[in-house]
């Protein structure tokens, strides 16, 4: 009787199982795939959350880069020269600011995975990584607008005279290169989440970190101010540099920036390095940080 008792156990079948995370690179794509319905309920509370109690709503996702662009097209481009000649400066600026803005979001937010989030890890069991993937999803939202901001003004001055703006095949890497940004910035995000669970005082150098990283992608002027010098290949294997390169070289063609496959293919590596290092630190920190934030 007994015996019959255990097989019936044995042929039971359950849900959910609860097994201890003792791997070393752990990352569970299908129980995430589960929880896509929670991954969306945190895009709709982020991207609610992020323009409540503000007046322009959403119309702010299309303002702060068209200010930042009017700054850097008065200030770099006009009274620095350091925008191309034979392109809109206004539609050069435009196009490097609101993808790196979106990079630097996604960043800057998955940052504060584990300290700006504790008080629900603490209450509900659901994969970790669920809150940073979807705060790159609701970045993305919001890129959306910027987007289409960018390509009526590209379609205005396509057609005014004096300025030779030629797309190319490039545009069809476009999903590939926001998603590169996309992996780059949850690889980024995560390493420091990890770490500011111990070390609060990286929380504090994010976004300082975040300015410097801009002014060494080629957002506020053209990369082609380092050819020929002894730098140039130190300065193409910053991750970002390529990508943005690559767009504006796509939407605005050869006059205005330059496409280097190598170094693209270069940062896809750095890309996917950093990513399993962010991986690796989220998976460890994750079971024990609970006693530490």
């Amino acid at each position: 009787m007994s015996n019959n008792k255990y097989t019936e156990i044995d042929n039971l079948q359950f849900d959910t199982v609860v097994e201890p995370k003792n791997k070393l690179f752990d990352l569970d794509v299908k129980e995430l795939w589960k929880y896509r319905d929670l991954i969306f309920l945190f895009v709709k509370r982020n991207f609610i959350s992020q323009y409540k109690q503000t007046v322009l709503g959403p119309a702010w996702a299309v303002i702060q880069p068209l200010l930042t662009t009017v700054v850097f097209t008065i200030i770099f481009g006009n009274v620095a020269g350091l925008a191309p000649g034979g392109v809109n400066s206004f539609v050069y600026y435009l196009c490097g600011t609101i993808f790196w803005q979106y990079f630097a979001s996604c960043l800057t937010m998955v940052s504060n995975t584990f300290t700006g989030n504790s008080h629900i890890f603490g209450k509900v069991y659901f994969p970790r990584m669920v809150l940073p993937v979807s705060t790159v999803i609701t970045n993305l939202i919001s890129l959306g607008i910027q987007f289409f901001f960018f390509i009526v003004a590209w379609v205005i001055f396509m057609f005014v005279p004096g300025y030779s703006m030629s797309p190319g095949w490039q545009i069809l890497l476009l999903p590939l290169m926001l998603v590169e940004l996309a992996l780059l910035a949850l690889g980024c995000g995560i390493v420091i989440s990890a770490l500011t669970t111990k070390y609060r005082d990286l929380a504090m150098l994010v976004s300082f970190g975040v300015q410097l990283w801009m002014y060494a992608t080629p957002v506020a002027y053209a990369a082609d101010m380092f050819s020929g010098s002894k730098i140039e290949f130190i300065y193409w294997l910053n991750p970002t540099c390529p990508v943005i390169e690559t767009i504006r070289y796509a939407f605005l063609g050869s006059s205005a920036a330059q496409f280097r496959p190598v170094m693209w293919g270069i940062s896809w590596i750095t890309t996917f390095v950093i990513l399993c290092i962010g991986i690796l630190l989220f998976s460890k920190v994750e079971k024990t940080f609970m006693d530490t934030v």
